[in-house]
């Protein structure tokens, strides 16, 4: 398998600044670009199998970059954890696609996001004036939208930030498969590939989960309340996107109800739906189904 180029920029923040890492697949000067940025205890590498297939189907020259949002995989962790929020996150991809813009000009941009890498997308392609190198041309939202139902941030609340310890990579994959067979089914290979880049080793012998647990301060926080007011928020992001888009949904979904993306199918962008039986939250774009679907919208002409 070929293997991405690991690099860093870096981002600013009140407590002196930190630096974002992210992934590069493919040619490093091509204009055209896929962002792909995953969910909210994930990492870059989670788009492995997507960004192969992308390449194989381009056709041309094609930068395929996966960022470790900040608090994950290799990116720095915040001295202040209620900065792990989505202006600290959009702003440093702003940060980012300038580096990229900078080293190679960027005329074509399509953005991937699963989850909270899809609400990262939408605050990026959904406010006006904001300093990107081109417009977002292709947006895909991944099992997300401006309603989050409250129980599916409860059900993330319980375990996220329990990092663990863990013996070997086997153990850390099954220990991540309890609390994510809703990602639909996967084989054993493809769960421990999915599992390697999420882990770490610790000083003293063992592995624990590569995140800041410190992510999940924010989270915990939030009440249902807050959760309710920051959709109009979101919705008016949504409205704003002039990209076309395509939502992709698990059909046993509980953090994207049915009712909101048949919404986001009405209004805004118009997105096209389109569900996978037997996938909960989220799609993981592994297996061979959901990568014709994603690579056959981001590669359109």
């Amino acid at each position: 398998m070929a293997s991405p180029t690991l690099d860093y920029v870096p981002c600013a923040d009140a407590d002196g600044g930190h630096r974002m890492a992210y992934w590069t697949w493919g040619d490093a000067t091509a204009a055209r670009v896929i962002v792909c940025v995953h969910g909210l205890s994930r990492q870059g590498r989670d788009f492995d199998v997507l960004a192969q297939a992308l390449l194989a189907g381009s056709g041309g020259p094609l930068r395929v970059v996966c960022p470790d949002v900040v608090g994950r995989g290799r990116s720095d962790w915040l001295k202040n954890p209620q900065g792990y929020a989505l202006p600290t996150y959009a702003a440093d991809m702003l940060a980012m696609l300038g580096q990229l813009q900078a080293r190679s000009p960027i005329q074509d941009l399509s953005w991937c996001g699963t989850s909270m890498g899809g609400l990262i997308g939408m605050a990026v392609a959904g406010t006006p004036g904001l300093p990107l190198p081109a417009p977002v041309r292709r947006l895909l939202l991944n099992d997300v939208g401006p309603v989050i139902q409250w129980q599916a941030i409860e059900r993330i609340g319980a375990y996220l930030g329990q990092a663990g310890r863990f013996a070997s990579l086997q153990e850390a994959a099954d220990a991540m498969w309890r609390i994510s067979s809703s990602f639909g089914p996967h084989t054993p290979e493809q769960w421990l590939a999915l599992s390697r880049p999420m882990v770490r080793e610790l000083p003293g012998g063992g592995l624990t989960l590569h995140y800041d647990p410190a992510i999940g301060v924010p989270l915990r926080a939030m009440t249902a309340q807050e959760a309710e007011q920051g959709q109009a928020a979101l919705w008016a992001l949504y409205d704003a996107i002039t990209a076309r888009t395509l939502l992709t949904r698990g059909a046993q979904s509980d953090l994207l109800a049915r009712e909101t993306a048949l919404r986001m199918t009405q209004r805004g962008p118009r997105a096209q739906l389109i569900e996978f039986e037997g996938v909960g939250h989220a799609p993981m774009f592994v297996v061979p189904d959901q990568v014709q679907v994603a690579a056959s919208f981001l590669l359109q002409p």
